[in-house]
């Protein structure tokens, strides 16, 4: 039953069917015995702890109990954090400089989901080939709840004053009273915004869904576009600079301009780098390799390193931690920061996008005008029966013509000779292909698309 809720970068099903109680002590078990033999463990006692959080789920409280009841079994020391925002778990690994951390969530998940993200030392991401696989084959092993003596200890710990003052040094206060309208989904944002952003100076908060109940009004998911109606709603009818929509979690938000045009999160990843490149001139800066051209060609105008990344958050810390980069960007709404131990926060890119609009008359839709120069395809999904005679055949077509790349899937960029670039990547779960594209202007684009997608398969809607 585990192998069905281990994915790529975490551990996700339906409960209590899939996610329980006797599969969260088994989890807690299985990821405290990883952590106690990690090659990375602090030593002394910090070296003993495991954190654990939880989100706004209904099912959480009794499932994060059950996990600490197995972290105990095995051991090791529990230290709750009680219900927050998945990125403070990040922070407060290393707060506390301990063994690591499991929160429990299931992100933009519908209701009836939950799950696990777990950290290593220094908060690095424990994904399906960093540990998930060790993990899931000792819980197999563990036995049911009740069937272990619980040796370690428990306590809780309030950490906010500490993440607040944290998060607050990323944000440059606002040179002029500014408006801003945040849906919360529902989810964790609906603590996180209060706690870390009332009080700030000349900072105005329209909210809503900020209730935490354990239900959403809508999915708590900012990538779906019907999920963003309200934002981009409610910063028309209130006149607001900018509008944010956090996940579940709210480890990320999407993002609109003061018109309710949802702003591309490569666009704000272009938008946003002078604001990081003033404080470290040169540095590098990460970027998901489905990201528009104008990324790369900007970070460059700056003097600074461009950097791509393959998809997927445990790849995009990875490689901002052996660059040492200044902060990264992902079409998925996860940004990555240096000097938050190379982890991402949603509250930390809000506060970033207000620290420069906080600065200028200019209004949103005019500062990021200038990076929506190139027509993209956006994501397009297709059903492919045979995905590696598809992959070979694009390679064949097009890997002599110009730049070719086996990052994450394909890549061929021929924008130099022939006016676009495109990225076909597979599914790991799905018999799935994925597309993305970007060309110098629409006729060329839509010339593309009408030769590649004949040979990609049948177009698959909702994914």
């Amino acid at each position: 039953m585990l192998s069905e809720i281990f994915k790529a970068y975490d551990i996700r099903g339906t409960y209590p069917d899939k996610v329980n109680e006797d599969a969260a002590f088994a989890i807690g078990f299985g990821t405290a015995t990883f952590l106690a033999n990690h090659p990375e463990r602090p030593s002394g006692e910090a070296g003993d702890i495991v954190l654990v959080s939880q989100d706004m789920r209904k099912s959480s409280p009794s499932l994060a109990e059950a996990l600490s009841d197995g972290i105990r079994a095995a051991g090791m020391n529990v230290i709750d954090l009680g219900m927050c925002d998945t990125s403070i778990m990040y922070f407060a690994v290393n707060h506390f400089g301990c063994a690591g951390g499991i929160q429990t969530t299931a992100s933009h998940n519908p209701p009836q989901y939950n799950g696990f993200k777990i950290s290593a030392p220094l908060a690095k991401p424990v994904g399906g080939t960093t540990g998930l696989k060790e993990i899931q084959a000792i819980a197999e092993e563990c036995g049911p709840r009740g069937s272990k003596d619980i040796t370690g200890s428990y306590s809780e710990e309030d950490i906010w004053d500490a993440y607040r003052k944290h998060i607050l040094q990323f944000l440059t206060i606002p040179a002029k009273p500014v408006k801003v309208f945040i849906d919360g989904s529902n989810g964790m944002a609906g603590k996180l915004v209060p706690k870390i952003f009332d009080g700030v100076e000349n900072l105005e908060i329209v909210d809503v869904n900020f209730e935490i109940t354990g239900s959403f009004v809508h999915e708590p998911n900012p990538l779906v576009a019907e999920n963003m109606i309200p934002t981009q709603q409610g910063v028309v009818e209130h006149k607001a600079a900018f509008g944010a929509c956090f996940d579940g979690d709210a480890d990320r938000c999407m993002v609109t301009d003061e018109k309710g045009n949802i702003i591309g999160c490569d666009h704000l990843t272009a938008f946003l780098c002078d604001h990081f490149l003033s404080q470290a001139p040169g540095a590098t800066v990460i970027y998901d390799l489905r990201s528009s051209k104008v990324v790369e060609e900007t970070i460059l105008a700056a003097g600074a390193k461009p950097s791509k990344s393959s998809v997927g958050h445990v790849n995009m810390k990875k490689l901002l931690r052996d660059t040492d980069g200044i902060f990264g960007g992902e079409l998925s709404g996860h940004f990555y920061f240096r000097d938050n131990y190379y982890a991402d926060s949603g509250a930390i890119a809000f506060a970033a996008i207000l620290s420069v609009l906080g600065q200028t008359d200019k209004p949103f839709s005019e500062l990021i005008e200038p990076f929506k120069k190139y027509p993209q395809s956006g994501e397009i999904n297709f059903h492919t029966e045979d995905k590696d005679a598809v992959l070979a055949q694009l390679k064949e077509d097009y890997a002599s013509k110009g730049k070719f790349e086996q990052l994450d899937g394909v890549s061929f960029d021929l924008f130099d000779n022939e006016g676009f670039w495109f990225n076909v990547r597979a599914s790991n779960t799905e018999p799935l292909l994925r597309l993305n594209a970007e060309a110098k202007d629409q006729a060329t684009l839509d010339a593309l698309l009408a030769k590649l997608k004949p040979m990609l398969g049948e177009e698959a809607v909702g994914h």
